[in-house]
């Protein structure tokens, strides 16, 4: 790792590395596929159809795609797979388990120390969850509306009434969601779980709840994070589950680069799939092994390389929704249109309020040439801010940039894996030469992680003048390793809530968007309003960790995602206190200016704010559009507050 100064920017060149095509596809498969279970054989391939418009598809390759994961292989009540997680060893140090991830088999020498000074947390005292039959206990025998399940017999792929699924089904992994697993109860859960394997399957359903008074929660990924999959708790009709994960399959067009992806294909096997012609999506979020297509459109879900593939509406051509009033898709697949509103908006951001999502047609792109990993060290988090802001107006942001504050920093330093006696050393003379020559004080500095992809020309240059800009406000170049290492570790953090909740710690992560010149304002705020609220609470000794992070990059503005957790120990209803610290945040970012949500979406634990969010006519525009496309609430889980009940409270904890 360097830590040169960036105005060296002629030695940028020598990071860079040029990969032929099928290089770059093995080794994209070999980052982010390697830890996940190999796919069972295929289905029969999907049957290829015209497209009714004037730039009609020519002959696209077809493949299909079965489901990558197994519930067998994954926590039921945490985030991944069972096989992995943080543990503690006999010696008392912290180590990575499984073998799925490159961190796995890690041990962590510094960070039991920090989550004790910092988080306060006590690595030897446990908080036991429940076992499973503790809350299956609590799952009440199904509802069951005969009419609807005869006329559906034989229109799907399997069937459940099992409670185990019921439960799985039942909700997403919000930190209030995953608390009740471990300790609590779910005061509803669907009464049957029924996955459909094509559209005429999922047609044949939804015209029987429409026609029987039923209601359907489509499930994609289940990762959701706004408690979108719990139902309503009041909801007397039977309520139907519906996962799409048996609709899975894929075509390929080359020749118009794009794709025709079915809503249950998760995020790494439609890399896979797509690496195989030699092309990307791009679209890579954070529960990108996890989510789906059709979640990603349900969301309006962002991805952590978006400036250069942008975010799934950028990549959308057309989506297939299937509502009670028919079948919604826009057939003409040509570059731009010009016919009234969109339909796809209508699609997009829609959260199974007003249909199943079955299939969307997106933008695909090559493999890139070279792939790039750097990162950046600045004395202050403000110096930080200024250079995302000088990126924005030169619009010279690579593939992901990504500010961590002070905190987050310290963070990602207690999670570096142990090292030789050599590296040691050269650890400490690095540190050195940023503390004691350059002069930047630990408890000040931050850093950004990078990654640069394209042609070797177009990532040489994008470094050389990324490094150069840095160099104006401080930056010190950090070396390719750590930015790898923050890019990868972002699939783990999830992992890290479940530790936490073992040791008597309850955390979460949410986001917004901001305007460029509220950016730093509303990290410094938001953060002193959760303190306060904490502390308002009781919540001093330890007190509340919280931090923060400047993410995608906009013309006018950022994402902003926030970290925070406390010690729950002696708290009185932990999970009241953490709802309502959560929801003074969100009233803070709103205040200040700030989105309801930059891609995690509303659901139900932000429906509240709606009104605050859009304005009434703009509430009243989206309920309009639910009692005409679903005038009976087929689709009641009320994301959003649509289809609620007048009166209904909106706070969903």
């Amino acid at each position: 790792m360097s830590l040169e100064s960036s105005s060296m920017s002629e030695q940028v060149s020598e990071h860079i590395f040029a990969e032929s095509r099928d290089e770059v596809a093995a080794r994209r498969l070999n980052r982010t596929l390697q830890h996940l279970s190999p796919a069972e054989g295929p289905q029969s391939e999907l049957p290829l159809s015209s497209v009714p418009c004037a730039a009609s598809s020519s002959a696209p390759t077809a493949s299909s795609l079965s489901w990558a994961k197994n519930l067998d292989n994954l926590k039921w009540n945490g985030w991944g797979y069972k096989d992995s997680g943080f543990l503690m060893n006999d010696k008392g140090q912290v180590y990575f388990a499984g073998k799925r991830y490159e961190l796995a088999g890690s041990v962590l020498p510094h960070f039991r120390g920090w989550a004790e000074k910092v988080a306060g947390v006590d690595p030897t005292k446990m908080s036991p969850p429940q076992q499973p039959e503790d809350i299956l206990r609590h799952v009440a025998s199904p509802i069951k509306n005969e009419a609807f399940l005869r006329t559906i017999n034989g229109q799907y792929a399997e069937i459940s009434f099992d409670a185990s699924e019921r439960l799985f089904h039942a909700h997403g992994h919000t930190c209030q969601e995953i608390y009740k697993l471990r300790w609590g109860k779910f005061g509803r859960v669907p009464d049957v779980v029924i996955w459909p394997a094509s559209s005429d399957h999922v047609e044949a359903i939804v015209a029987a709840a429409n026609a029987h008074n039923v209601v359907i929660i489509p499930y994609g990924g289940g990762t959701s994070v706004t408690d979108a999959l719990e139902p309503p708790v009041d909801e007397t009709r039977m309520i139907v589950s519906l996962p799409t994960k048996r609709m899975n399959k894929i075509r390929v067009d080359i020749e118009n680069m794009t794709a025709f992806i079915e809503a249950g294909a998760v995020g790494v096997d439609i890399e896979r799939e797509l690496s195989k012609y030699g092309m990307t999506l791009g679209h890579e979020p954070d529960s990108h092994e996890f989510s789906s297509m059709g979640g990603w459109v349900a969301t309006r879900a962002s991805g952590m390389r978006k400036n250069v593939y942008g975010n799934i509406e950028d990549i959308l051509l057309s989506a297939t929704i299937v509502t009670p009033t028919g079948t919604i898709s826009r057939p003409c697949h040509a570059p731009r249109i010009s016919t009234g509103p969109d339909v796809n908006e209508f699609i997009l951001g829609s959260e199974g309020m007003l249909g199943v999502i079955t299939d969307a047609t997106v933008k695909i792109k090559p493999l890139p040439e070279a792939h790039v990993y750097g990162s950046i060290v600045f004395p202050t988090f403000e110096a930080g801010v200024q250079f995302m802001k000088e990126l924005s107006r030169r619009r010279a942001a690579p593939a992901s940039v990504r500010l961590v504050d002070n905190e987050q920093f310290i963070f990602a330093q207690a999670l570096k894996p142990g090292v030789s006696t050599f590296r040691q050393m050269l650890d400490a003379v690095k540190k050195w030469y940023v503390t004691g020559y350059k002069g930047y004080a630990v408890n000040d500095m931050c850093a950004a992680t990078l990654l640069f992809e394209g042609t070797k020309e177009q990532v040489d240059a994008e470094q050389k003048l990324v490094y150069k800009i840095a160099h104006t406000y401080g930056g010190l170049v950090g070396g390719p390793e750590n930015g790898k290492r923050g890019y990868l570790l972002t699939f783990l953090i999830a992992y890290l809530r479940d530790y936490g909740f073992d040791h008597f710690f309850v955390s979460e992560s949410f986001e917004t968007s901001v305007k460029a010149k509220d950016v730093l304002q509303v990290c410094v705020r938001v953060k002193e309003r959760i303190r306060k609220a904490a502390a308002a609470r009781g919540i001093v000794h330890p007190p509340p960790f919280v931090s923060s992070r400047v993410t995608q990059i906009y013309d006018t503005g950022f994402a902003v995602y926030f970290y925070f957790g406390f010690v729950f120990a002696g708290v009185k209803d932990p999970l009241e206190a953490f709802s309502q610290i959560e929801v003074e945040a969100r009233d803070e970012i709103l205040k200040l200016g700030g989105s309801l949500s930059h891609h995690h979406g509303v659901g139900k634990l932000r429906a509240y704010a709606m009104e605050d969010a859009i304005g009434k006519a703009g509430v009243d525009m989206l309920q309009g559009l639910k009692r005409s496309i679903d005038p009976k609430n087929v689709f009641g889980a009320r994301n959003m507050g649509l289809g609620a009940p007048p009166g209904a409270s909106l706070h969903h904890h």
